[in-house]
């Protein structure tokens, strides 16, 4: 089985419908976010404010080269700003099948706006760093993604349904 591998913007719910994913399918389920803090002991949060957003970034390009040596046959989970990154996007289409999770910055900000662990969000308009940050990425989202699911308005039932019918096809 290829790796199935969830983009989006944070807040989309990519880690949720991951774990969720992971227990209809029977196989695990790696969060390049958790991952990093792991190898890195500290929290995103501490390595932005400690060593920047470039070192991060850094850091996530070295998480999917290191995916790439092992074996398919698991969901991957990718922090919302990694696939801007050209090199990126080619490693997770190496990786496996790519399913955007796409919300509206409406839907982002109204679960986001009481998350004060979200580095880029932090400041006066959270809002409209959203809507900023999303009308830039999106392009790289459609770019890398080989199929999108809509998610404003969807229980995670419905959500599941429809990425099982996207990979089976």
């Amino acid at each position: 089985m290829r790796n199935i591998i969830l983009i989006g913007f944070m807040g989309c719910g990519k880690t949720t419908v991951g774990l969720r994913l992971s227990y209809r399918l029977r196989c695990p389920v790696t969060d390049t976010d958790k991952e990093i803090e792991r190898e890195e002991k500290r929290s995103i949060s501490d390595i932005f404010a400690e060593d920047g957003e470039a070192y991060f970034r850094d850091r996530e390009t070295a998480c999917l080269r290191k995916l790439l040596q092992e074996n398919g046959g698991r969901i991957l989970s990718v922090g919302g700003g990694l696939p801007v990154r050209k090199e990126n996007r080619e490693l997770l289409r190496e990786l496996g099948q790519v399913l955007y999770l796409r919300a509206s910055a409406e839907t982002i900000y109204e679960r986001l706006k009481h998350d004060t662990t979200r580095p880029l969000l932090q400041g006066s308009n959270p809002r409209e760093k959203i809507r900023a940050l999303l009308g830039e990425r999106d392009a790289c989202y459609l770019d890398t993604a080989d199929v999108v699911i809509d998610v404003d308005g969807k229980d995670f039932e419905t959500i599941l349904g429809e990425i099982e019918q996207s990979i089976s096809q």
